[in-house]
């Protein structure tokens, strides 16, 4: 590997912090890795904001490996001491939203694609930067599947510190309501939503879910939010609350929610059920070859676009969770370069 992609690499996340990439708003950023791509003389295809390139040398005869990462950031937060949106290196660090979730992993992993297409391989190779992966969004990475090749596994460069997630946990958001009738709070009038409610969540705190997980513990929930009421002389009607439901993958949403509503007498509403727990078999030749390189497989409690991906793929890129969401948030020039390195160690003879 030449300091060149290196180079390359981190030139192209410096321009792309500077290109503002909030989730569902990520034309800019779209359209500067459609014209870096068409620089690196390959052929972008499009789709909304997510830019993909085919093999090349694509065989339908042959498997295919998809390398994938996403453009979009969660919005800034308020606690960031220095400019979200103006990059800024820092030694070895480089600060920016989005550089380590996942700007850091977006950039390697298309170097890497570059370096591949011109090697002996016995499996396909396609790059995929996708869009409002944050959000989990319609027109993100389920948009652009139907598009694409049939894939065989996939890599997605997600933060891991450079190991392996051969699983990840499913998120479930439910919204629920606790019904009561109005009436004035001095003659203790009305039945109260709130106090409705109270069971219900009392419920939510303290249950356990009893299959545990050896790689992703226990299902777990958590009330995020509540709202009720008008003014303070009011007993409220209506009780409103948010609960976030993280499903390991022994457990399917439907049957959680199905659980919920049949423990609680509140008003339950999923938004969703589609973001399912995922695992790559231990087995597979892929997690295989991660173990021979001395990487350790471990489950990450964090979601990503593998729930919506039918196929194999496990998480693999660098930086570091923690860092992901928070404030001065930076990516390390040398993770970039190490996860590069890393990339190419796994792929070079990798059998499919």
């Amino acid at each position: 590997m030449t300091s060149q992609y290196l180079s390359d690499a981190v030139a192209l996340l410096t321009r792309l912090i500077a290109t503002p990439s909030v989730s569902r708003r990520e034309n800019a950023a779209a359209d500067v890795m459609e014209e870096t791509i068409r620089s690196y003389g390959f052929v972008p295809h499009r789709e909304a904001n997510n830019v993909w390139i085919d093999d090349p040398q694509y065989d339908p005869a042959r498997p295919t490996l998809m390398l994938n990462a996403h453009i979009d950031t969660v919005k800034p937060v308020a606690t960031w001491t220095r400019k979200p949106f103006e990059p800024l290196r820092e030694g070895d660090r480089l600060y920016g939203l989005g550089s380590n979730d996942c700007g850091g992993g977006l950039v390697s992993l298309l170097q890497v694609f570059r370096l591949m297409v011109g090697r002996m391989r016995t499996y396909n190779i396609i790059y995929v930067a996708s869009a409002e992966e944050e959000v989990s969004g319609k027109d993100g990475f389920s948009r652009v599947l139907p598009l694409l090749p049939p894939v065989s596994v996939a890599i997605v460069g997600e933060p891991t510190g450079l190991q392996p997630a051969i699983a990840e946990k499913g998120l479930m958001v439910i919204d629920g309501v606790a019904h009561g009738v109005s009436g004035h709070a001095a003659r203790g009038e009305g039945v109260n939503a709130i106090y409705e409610a109270l069971d219900d969540l009392r419920f939510l705190r303290d249950y356990r879910f009893e299959k545990v997980s050896p790689l992703l513990g226990p299902t777990v929930m958590n009330v995020t939010m509540v709202s009720a009421g008008t003014q303070h002389n009011v007993v409220p009607d209506r009780c409103e609350f948010v609960i976030d439901v993280r499903t390991n993958e022994l457990y399917r949403n439907e049957d959680v929610f199905e659980f919920l509503c049949q423990h609680t007498k509140s008003e339950l509403r999923a938004r969703s059920f589609r973001l399912h727990s995922s695992s790559i078999p231990r087995e597979h030749p892929l997690v295989r070859r991660c173990e021979s390189l001395g990487l350790m497989p471990f489950g990450s409690p964090t979601l990503s676009d593998q729930a919506l991906m039918p196929f194999p793929s496990l998480k693999l890129g660098p930086g570091d969770s923690a860092r992901s969401h928070s404030a001065d948030e930076y990516i390390c020039v040398n993770e970039i370069e190490q996860a590069m390195l890393l990339y190419m160690h796994l792929l070079d003879g990798l059998c499919l």
